[in-house]
């Protein structure tokens, strides 16, 4: 009887210990928070949500900035619980139609990953690609596969961030040949998008998975080089793991204010800080002091100015809206190669559809999505690199930056897909 009372002790006593971290994940600071989902159906009321919004500097999710609500186009905002108290009844008076997408934000974050606090750290050689991973296991991860595929994986660092944590980068390929094409893929620009560095390591685990085995696979890496960056934004990952769930930016000082960071895809030089981009530094979309003020984006682009001969497709991957993105973001205008990339975009697109039915649109950025400046997929194409493109994958909101662990593996498996169209498009010549 007494082994069994300190058994019972002892998991009581584990159980508490859980429940109190549980309890205070991120310091509970989104107790009572909410994310509601709003269309205003006129110009009206257009205007009264912007001031709303400016008001009461409330959290877009979509679209990133108060500059692109507009009438008819749905805005996916969280508001705190003080705030709701307000704003809502507001809404209700001003006749603008409103749902909620998650009625407690707190809840839906512990569901999410409150019980990581007490996971135990798993053997590299059983890393699973179907949860999410903290920026130190996946730098770990990138390390052992350095050692255990050398003959295909070489890992290397293009610089450090803000912080001073090195930014590293896989280059996935046979070295058949001196000179190769290559393909850049970077995920996590954005901190709380963490299904985009989910996709970067499925998509490095697909690679040597079935190189041996698939055809097309053994083909893509025989001719081309794939660069893979599976954390661009390190500082403001490991900050969205630690802190705050959903911070945006990186992590820089903003000399005089009391925030940090830039939005590191308004950052680049490319219209920089014009249409789509803040001058204001608490903003979300604040462009920065200069183009290139971020050491990540300074990092990322010497690099790609050094390989632009060599690299042929810019991938960079996001979250939410299921949509596939090409340039111009920064204006409404037809790309000189349109039809080649509106080609490749139409075919991904349509083998995404067709494992699970997820219908994603495609199209150039600022009519299928919206206007912003200084970001990295416009820079990538205008600097010499035909095929830049930019993934929303999965949801359309009803998760938002919340998708659930079980969804990574079927977007990873439909995103796998898309992007093998895309660079199986490469090797073709473009009719």
């Amino acid at each position: 009887m007494r082994k069994v009372h300190r058994k019972v002790v002892s998991f009581l006593s584990l159980w508490l210990l859980f429940e109190q971290a549980h309890s205070y994940l991120y310091d509970n600071r989104y107790a009572g928070d909410k994310v509601v989902r709003i269309v205003p159906e006129n110009e009206e009321a257009v205007k009264t949500l912007k001031a709303l919004s400016e008001q009461f500097k409330v959290d877009l999710w979509q679209p990133g900035s108060i500059s692109y609500i507009s009438k008819g186009a749905f805005v996916d905002v969280r508001v705190s619980r003080s705030t709701s108290k307000i704003l809502l009844p507001y809404l209700q008076q001003a006749n603008i139609q409103y749902t909620f997408l998650i009625s407690d934000l707190q809840k839906a974050v512990e569901k999410q990953s409150g019980w990581r606090l007490s996971r135990n750290r798993r053997s590299l050689s059983e890393y699973s690609y179907e949860i999410y991973h903290s920026l130190e296991e996946i730098q770990r991860w990138m390390h052992h596969l350095n050692k255990s595929h050398s003959d295909l994986v070489h890992m290397f660092s293009v610089g450090k961030s803000y912080e001073g944590r090195p930014l590293f980068v896989l280059k996935l390929g046979k070295r058949s040949r001196v000179y190769k094409k290559a393909v850049w893929m970077d995920c996590g620009i954005h901190a709380r998008e963490w299904i985009g560095p989910a996709f970067c390591q499925w998509f490095v685990k697909e690679v040597l998975q079935t190189y041996q085995t698939d055809p097309a696979m053994r083909r893509m890496l025989k001719q081309l080089y794939f660069y893979i960056m599976p954390i661009f934004n390190v500082d403001g990952y490991q900050f969205s793991w630690t802190h705050d769930r959903f911070w945006r930016k990186t992590r820089s000082n903003n000399s005089g204010f009391h925030c940090h960071g830039v939005d590191a895809n308004r950052n680049w030089k490319v219209k920089w800080c014009d249409e789509g981009a803040s001058i204001h530094p608490c903003d979300d979309t604040y462009c920065g002091p200069l183009p290139e003020s971020e050491p990540e984006v300074k990092a990322v682009a010497h690099f790609l100015r050094k390989h632009r001969k060599q690299i042929k497709a810019y991938l960079s991957f996001h979250a939410y809206a299921q949509m596939l993105l090409y340039p111009y973001s920064y204006k409404y205008a037809t790309i000189p190669n349109f039809s080649c990339v509106e080609s490749a975009a139409f075919n991904a697109v349509n083998a995404l559809q067709s494992v699970y039915g997820i219908r994603y649109r495609y199209g150039p950025a600022s009519s299928t999505l919206y206007v912003s400046s200084g970001s990295s997929m416009d820079w990538a194409y205008k600097n010499g690199i035909p095929y830049a493109f930019a993934f929303e994958l999965r949801d359309t909101g009803h998760f938002g930056f919340l998708l659930p662990e079980t969804l990574i593996k079927p977007t990873c498996t439909e995103t796998m897909l898309a992007v093998k169209n895309i660079t199986m498009h490469l090797l073709k010549k473009c009719q």
